[in-house]
């Protein structure tokens, strides 16, 4: 069994150097050139406070110094010259079936791995929380290349405490154990609800994104008898997708779960990276999803 994960994390780790070498605009242009605008958006941090001089900006007045000593004052920050890219990642066991030709757990492994290598370079810490209906490992932030592949090894190969899915417990330790303002990835198939709040806490401390995995098995097939089998719960049940009723409301669900997790998404305020997974292999399926989101920060920080 750890010589199948070594074999298969030397494949993961090639993968994702392949996909940092032919996606040269992943790797140069949007995610090192501007990986800082992208990801650090409200990256600063409060220095002092000094006695206001000419020029200085209305918006930046400290309107409580001024009125206790009767001149005005105004609020300074640092931009922040070091970030910290912390990916909570589902480890539950409805990650590692499916009729994709990755998993959700493979392919996330991919997506952290591209990402930390991008911090990286940019000289940024990077850390871990894998949880299944608990916290069940904690890597501390670190630099390096090399611990940002311990990242990807552990994105691959760590076991989940159980097989069911709570993001909560991993949210909150999130917003306790990382104090500064942090990047956090969210990384799961999202299938389970009840995170609404837990995660608007979080993301009024870090700047959060939800990467959702989305596998074949969302769109059902167009006939056949099948035996589906939930693996977090180990119940089994054969549907016969040639019943049009069947299959409308099955896509019926699928959408109500899509709008009411978006939703959730939006009122957080946690920007949404989905990462459609295809039944063949399409190393292009990573970077794709990556680059379409950074495009996206771009513009919307372009219109500000």
């Amino acid at each position: 069994m750890p010589e199948e994960r070594d074999v298969e994390l030397s494949e993961l780790l090639a993968e994702v150097r392949r996909i940092d070498v032919l996606s040269k605009r992943l790797v140069t242009d949007v995610m090192a050139g501007h990986y800082s605008s992208v990801f650090r958006g409200s990256g600063i941090e409060f220095d002092r406070v000094r006695e206001y001089v000419e020029g200085d900006p209305q918006r930046s007045v400290d309107w409580n110094v001024t009125a206790r000593m009767g001149r005005p004052f105004v609020k300074t920050y640092v931009d922040e010259r070091e970030m910290t890219v912390l990916f909570l990642l589902d480890l539950s066991a409805s990650m590692t079936g499916g009729f994709s030709h990755w998993s959700a757990r493979q392919a996330a492994a991919r997506v952290c791995g591209c990402l930390a290598l991008s911090a990286t370079r940019n000289n940024d810490k990077v850390g871990l929380i894998g949880f299944s209906d608990s916290v069940d490992k904690y890597v501390h932030p670190r630099k390096g290349v090399g611990h940002a592949l311990r990242i990807v090894r552990d994105c691959l190969a760590l076991p989940g405490a159980t097989t069911r899915t709570n993001l909560v417990p991993a949210l909150r330790f999130a917003s306790k154990v990382v104090r500064r303002h942090a990047t956090v990835f969210v990384v799961s198939d999202f299938l389970v609800g009840g995170w609404s709040e837990a995660l608007t806490l979080c993301a009024r401390r870090h700047d959060v994104i939800a990467v959702r995995l989305l596998t074949p098995e969302l769109a059902p097939p167009e006939a056949g008898l099948m035996r589906m089998h939930d693996p977090e719960s180990g119940q089994e049940t054969v549907i016969d997708w040639s019943d049009r009723r069947v299959r409308n409301a099955y896509s019926g669900r699928v959408a109500a779960w899509r709008s009411r997790t978006e939703d959730d998404l939006r009122r957080a305020n946690v920007d949404l990276m989905d990462v459609p997974l295809t039944r063949e292999h399409d190393i292009n399926s990573i970077a794709r999803p990556i680059l379409k989101f950074f495009r996206m920060r771009e513009l919307r920080g372009a219109k500000r």
